[in-house]
């Protein structure tokens, strides 16, 4: 496979994987595409409005990163949900009286909302028992048998704690045989976003020579968040020197729309500027790397799945979605 070395320009168009399929998301339209189980595509296709066109302020930097990772979230979630409901689950078990009653009490629109709202906040919630609160708390275990030691050092011992728990948590989703398949259509995503940047004719022979590393792709963001928060806790840490568990927790919750929203700006910036500054190419060099655990090499009809949804996203205005 060749790398993917020049671009024609670099798109504003960002995707995810799907089951069995990829949703797109352009300067004007959201699409889903999945290939259901006779082998059909299934097409999703829905005009978007953006929160910052009816309260700028969540549009000026800083403060939209965080704003837009939570709106994300929320799609993808959507989107997940409404791939899944083509491979259904056999029904193997009565429904418990809980979903019983959740069905009684609830319309189809609210549980769906329901359902929307609690995958987010686990996922979120997830994410940060497991990348900020569980290292602190480990550190914070460790440490007490050894009170003297340096700020320094438990800063450092927190850091690696979250990047090793972090990759962990890559190779051990990677290992998954449900997920594989995803991380597939994961790659098949990024190459025909690669092809489209590259000026080349969207055709799966085109696409299968691109890379499937993609510097603004979702594994590298989530490290960058990881490292910033690293880097800005250490900084307050070092003129706050506390070392109590729970006030540390506490300030890393505090900080972390700050976190994700220096976060987003920096992927903006490497966005535009990977493929001709060299400082650029360095600092996405980790995140880059670890999306060897993310995405896999997709077949042929998979990509196919990725270029529809890519082409109904195009803009309707040659060149509005450079980034």
């Amino acid at each position: 496979m060749s790398e993917n070395k020049s671009c024609a320009f670099r798109t504003s168009i960002g995707g995810q994987a799907l089951i069995e399929g990829v949703m797109m998301r352009g300067p004007e339209k959201q699409a889903i595409v999945v290939r259901d189980q006779e082998g059909n595509l299934v097409e999703k296709v829905e005009d978007l409005k953006f929160i910052k066109d009816r309260y700028p302020v969540l549009g000026w930097p800083l403060i939209r990163g965080a704003v837009n990772f939570m709106a994300a979230m929320v799609n993808g979630v959507k989107a997940l949900m409404y791939s899944a409901e083509f491979y259904p689950e056999e029904e193997s078990a009565q429904p418990s009286k809980f979903e019983l009653w959740l069905e009684k009490h609830l319309s189809s629109k609210k549980l769906e909302s329901a359902v929307i709202t609690l995958a987010v906040v686990l996922g979120v919630g997830l994410s940060i028992f497991l990348f900020m609160i569980l290292p602190t708390f480990v550190t914070g275990g460790l440490l007490h048998f050894f009170p003297a030691a340096p700020m320094w050092l438990r800063n450092l011992l927190e850091g690696a704690l979250k990047i090793i728990i972090f990759l962990l948590y890559l190779i051990f989703c990677s290992k998954q045989k449900d997920i594989y398949r995803v991380f597939q259509y994961h790659g098949a995503e990024h190459m025909s976003i690669f092809c489209y940047e590259a000026g080349l004719p969207l055709t799966v022979e085109n696409v299968r020579k691109q890379t499937r590393h993609h510097p603004r792709c979702g594994t590298s963001f989530m490290f960058v968040v990881i490292f910033v928060n690293i880097l800005l806790s250490s900084v307050i840490f070092g003129i706050w020197p506390i070392k109590h568990t729970l006030l540390r927790t506490l300030v890393h919750l505090l900080i972390l729309p700050l976190v994700v929203g220096i976060t987003y700006e920096f992927n903006r910036w490497v966005g535009r500027h990977v493929q001709d500054n060299a400082l650029a190419k360095l600092l996405t060099k980790p995140g880059m790397w670890m999306q060897n655990f993310t995405t896999n090499q997709p077949d042929d009809s998979m990509i196919e799945v990725a270029i529809r949804s890519l082409e109904l996203v195009l803009p309707s205005e040659k060149g509005k979605d450079e980034w």
